[in-house]
């Protein structure tokens, strides 16, 4: 079968320690020549809802790939490894809801596998799937492995599956959770960028006034700015600040704009 000459990792396991590296060595050692895109790994420790927030906004913006996806506080318990087929490009990781939304992206999930497959993984640590696992499972499907030669065939519908954010709407007002906030504080939530042009000019979020723009820079400095992000969602943003501080939230989160 074909196999991809790209390979992404996103993790949350931080940049102070060996574990990135030693993800790409298992990679490096089955197939040196595949290149490995780092989308990022410091997704906030165990924090699978904006795992998969990332990857599911990244992946429709990379070549072709298998996709390697570690956010994983059940690593060693009873939860699944998987493997998942999508028109797109392949998915590699925890079965804990970490995956579907990025296979949406990519087409949606076509045929999955759990990765059981002994010959595959001889030797494997409780608590270093990314390692042991993922990676070199990620690597071979890379050299054009077929997916059942990693373990059996599993129903997609029976894979774990987030709830979806929460997102209503009514007349005037708005509720929505947040998404992910993002290196520049800025707030993105679950709601998609086109409800702002059923807000008026000026939206409130509690006392707090924030002006409908495009860019940062449409609100005076200091100030909230609503507007549509790079991935087409409603976010929330401060001129020369952080809106997460300013509103302080997190993600999941819930607010309301009036």
């Amino acid at each position: 079968m074909p196999g991809y000459p790209w390979l992404s990792l996103t993790t949350d396991y931080g940049l102070s320690d060996g574990f990135v590296a030693a993800c790409h060595g298992a990679v490096a050692r089955i197939a040196p020549a595949v290149r490995v895109i780092d989308v990022t790994h410091l997704v906030p420790a165990g924090d699978v809802a904006q795992g998969a927030a990332v990857l599911a906004q990244t992946v429709g913006h990379l070549p072709p790939a298998v996709h390697v996806a570690v956010v994983d506080p059940g690593v060693g318990t009873a939860r699944r490894g998987i493997a998942v087929r999508t028109p797109g490009g392949l998915l590699v990781g925890p079965d804990n809801g970490l995956l579907p939304w990025a296979a949406t992206t990519l087409g949606g999930v076509t045929e999955a596998v759990e990765l059981t497959n002994p010959e595959w993984f001889p030797e494997v640590s409780r608590t270093f799937h990314g390692r042991d696992v993922f990676a070199p499972a990620a690597a071979r499907f890379a050299l054009g492995a077929a997916l059942v030669e990693a373990g059996p065939p599993i129903e997609p519908t029976g894979l774990v599956r987030l709830p979806d954010p929460v997102v209503a709407e009514g007349d005037g007002w708005l509720e929505a959770g947040v998404l992910t906030v993002d290196h520049f504080g800025n707030v993105q939530l679950a709601a998609p960028g086109s409800t702002l042009d059923r807000l008026g000019p000026v939206v409130r979020i509690g006392g707090l006034r924030a002006v409908r723009g495009a860019t940062f820079g449409d609100a005076p400095p200091g100030e909230l700015v609503a507007y549509s992000d790079s991935a087409g969602r409603l976010a929330l943003a401060v001129n020369g600040g952080r809106a997460a501080d300013v509103l302080g939230v997190a993600a999941g989160d819930l607010l309301r704009l009036e």
